[in-house]
């Protein structure tokens, strides 16, 4: 078992006005799993997000990553764990505006302390698997909505994490970019064995992972097999 959640709970606000957001939430994913947590807006599905990739705290339950407590680690193991084992999509690409489609792929071998001719390298290569070889000098502005999200994905794959944690990572595309982004992550999962959790309000996106499950009000609520085989 490469992730396992039993019984997260999570709210916010102060002790008197607190929000449940979370309600024992239970979740197991075993390596080259791909799957889709679904749900509208205000279910739940991003704050499940932020505590499997360990950007967010929960109240109560376990977090077990590769057999360890989450729960029991310290702010520089959570910021360890976050830059070796979990890569993260983002709808937004959240690339840095003032570097090339080359810089923004090698940024996290910087923390990683790769020397800048090997972090070149690879990131030259990361680009060429996710078709864009040709746009390693191009800024983001340069680049269309589909080329910055697939040099988020070679950013987000760049250091070989366990786990790729994509949140609505074609909500800011258009359809035929969203198809070729999906294609690249099934080619990620069946070609490469990359484990995706996907958060998704699309169903047809969700049908491209194996496995969706759905999240209303801070509950899951029904675990069904199904997606592009």
């Amino acid at each position: 078992m490469i992730l396992e959640l039993k019984d997260i709970c999570k709210s916010y606000g102060s002790d008197d006005m607190k929000v449940p957001v979370l309600k024992n939430v239970s979740l197991s994913v075993e390596k080259g799993d791909y799957i889709a947590i679904m749900g509208p807006s205000g279910s739940g599905k991003s704050t499940t997000m932020n505590i499997i990739g360990c950007l967010d705290r929960f109240d109560s339950g376990t977090y077990l990553l590769d057999g360890e407590d989450v729960s029991k680690m310290n702010d520089d193991a959570l910021s360890d764990v976050r830059l070796n084992k979990i890569g993260f999509v983002f709808q937004t690409f959240n690339l840095l505006p003032g570097e090339t489609a080359l810089e923004n792929v090698a940024l996290p071998l910087i923390y990683a302390g790769v020397p800048k001719a090997e972090r070149e390298e690879r990131a030259r290569q990361g680009l060429e698997a996710v078709g864009l070889a040709d746009r390693t000098s191009f800024r983001p502005s340069q680049l269309s909505g589909g080329q910055k999200q697939r040099v988020a994905i070679a950013r987000a794959m760049i250091n070989h994490p366990r786990i790729l944690l994509a949140d609505e990572p074609t909500g800011a595309l258009d359809q035929a970019s969203g198809k070729q982004v999906m294609k690249l992550f099934r080619q990620l999962n069946k070609e490469q064995g990359v484990t995706i959790v996907m958060i998704t309000h699309d169903a047809s996106v969700a049908a491209n992972a194996d496995q969706t499950l759905h999240i209303i009000d801070g509950e899951i609520i029904e675990n069904r097999k199904g997606g592009a085989q």
